[in-house]
């Protein structure tokens, strides 16, 4: 399956003879039978109509948290859990006072929340962001479980980091959905290393898979 490489996008434009060879849906035609059963589901159809009615709403103009509210709305979403990094906590003073705004109930949890030191998963000080300073370990899980505890309609990743927002997704009960995602590098737009390729090539063809692993591996 190489979708990004496709180039004729049969899928979208519904142009279905010029599916080419490696096209997925030619020989998973069990598991595309299987998604419009699981859109059958009430709680998934709920998610799936109102995300295609918001979309339609609001496309090209509503801003990314204005599609939240009104993807809740619709939905009958009303308890919002909002899981932020320390480092966006003023973005998230201010987008918690925004969906409050507009009669959501919001539910907050901040990444350090129970102050646990790095040192128990296994990190040496060397290894902090500043070493020799106390740095307690970002805390998805307790964030998701949290929010689990309250039963929140729907949770919105606010900056979480790579990593920590897939445990958070991981544990999350409700749905998630991501308002931000943090690129300290790019002012929070990590896109804009795609779109600056001129600039960025060089320094993103340096992540080789090989170079990173262990000596041992």
């Amino acid at each position: 399956m190489r979708c990004a490489q496709c180039g004729v996008y049969a899928c979208r434009t519904g142009n279905l003879e010029k599916i080419p060879d490696n096209c997925p849906m030619r020989q998973n035609k069990a598991i595309y039978q299987e998604a419009r059963e699981e859109y059958r589901k009430p709680e998934i159809s709920n998610i799936a109509l109102n995300a295609a009615r918001t979309e339609a709403a609001g496309y090209g103009f509503w801003t990314r948290i204005e599609e939240i509210m009104e993807f809740s709305r619709r939905a009958g979403f009303r308890k919002l859990g909002l899981a932020f990094c320390t480092g966006l906590r003023e973005e998230a003073r201010r987008i918690a006072a925004v969906f409050q705004s507009n009669g959501f109930e919001v539910i907050s949890v901040i990444c350090k929340t129970g102050s646990v030191p790095k040192e128990e998963l296994g990190i040496e000080d060397k290894e902090k962001v500043r070493p020799g300073t106390y740095e307690p370990m970002c805390n998805p899980i307790v964030q998701a479980k949290l929010l689990n505890k309250v039963q929140t309609d729907l949770n919105v990743l606010v900056g979480l980091c790579v990593g920590h927002d897939t445990l958070f997704i991981k544990y999350s009960q409700a749905p998630v959905t991501v308002l931000a995602v943090k690129d300290r590098a790019l002012a929070h737009n990590p896109l804009g290393a795609i779109y600056a390729g001129h600039y960025f090539n060089k320094k993103l063809s340096g992540h080789h898979l090989e170079e990173q692993l262990p000596e041992s591996i």
